[in-house]
């Protein structure tokens, strides 16, 4: 799920996807949840990466995954690979936010869009 991070989309709760995968393994698929948002609470059985950094917005890895790749997720060894050989060949995945910038006051957390840090460190825009 890209484009949720901090300077995307302010890093919304993602919490919901949670049911969705749950029953998508019951019927026998395998699958996790990358993303560079955010996600509180435990995952369950759900094998999930979050706050992926640098995330969508910088031109991530995120931006290069296509549908039908295959992703393997080692939690033992903290690493996440793209089990393809073109993965750094392919061109960035672009999104337009622009529309999620106005309304219900959103335009207040414009400047910080702007401004924000990267999730590793630490989404803030003090330091």
């Amino acid at each position: 799920v890209r484009f949720q991070g901090p300077k995307a989309n302010g890093m919304p709760e993602l919490h919901s996807l949670i049911p969705i995968a749950m029953v998508l393994q019951d019927k026998g698929f395998k699958v996790g949840i990358l993303t560079d948002g955010r996600m509180s609470g435990a995952s369950g059985k759900v094998p999930s990466a979050i706050h992926l950094s640098p995330e969508a917005a910088s031109d991530g890895p995120l931006t290069r995954l296509r549908d039908g790749d295959i992703v393997k997720i080692d939690a033992n060894n903290g690493s996440i690979s793209v089990l393809c050989d073109d993965i750094d060949s392919r061109t960035p995945q672009k999104f337009d936010l622009s529309k999620n910038h106005n309304g219900f006051g959103r335009e207040m957390f414009n400047i910080f869009r702007k401004t924000v840090n990267s999730a590793s460190e630490g989404a803030t825009t003090i330091f």
